[in-house]
């Protein structure tokens, strides 16, 4: 949107544009990659796995995903865009563990 000012300075007359500040960059959307409990393998492999996939993850944070899916059936991975949130949980599944993504709200 822009607004036009008209000023008067000494005989000149001037027109001053005023842009509006709107949003300059729209942020992508974020997806969430979340591992779903896993009845199969053990706590260990699904532990390693996670941080062999997701080397960002500390063991300490691959243990507390593991756990959360574990105890509440599903666990939040990684919040990232919708290219790397693809590739991840393809890695999880193709590695026998069952992965989604899902739009973060």
């Amino acid at each position: 949107m822009h607004k036009i000012n008209s000023d008067s300075i000494g005989n000149n007359n001037s027109a001053l544009l005023e842009k509006q500040t709107s949003k300059l960059k729209q942020k992508s959307p974020k997806y969430k990659v979340l591992l779903h409990n896993d009845p199969v393998n053990s706590m260990e492999y699904v532990a390693s796995t996670l941080r062999e996939v997701v080397p960002q993850l500390s063991e300490q944070d691959a243990i507390s995903i593991m756990l959360e899916a574990h105890n509440s059936g599903v666990g939040l991975v990684i919040v990232c865009d919708l290219e790397p949130a693809e590739f991840y949980s393809e890695s999880l599944k193709s590695k026998g563990l069952t992965s989604s993504i899902e739009k973060e709200d």
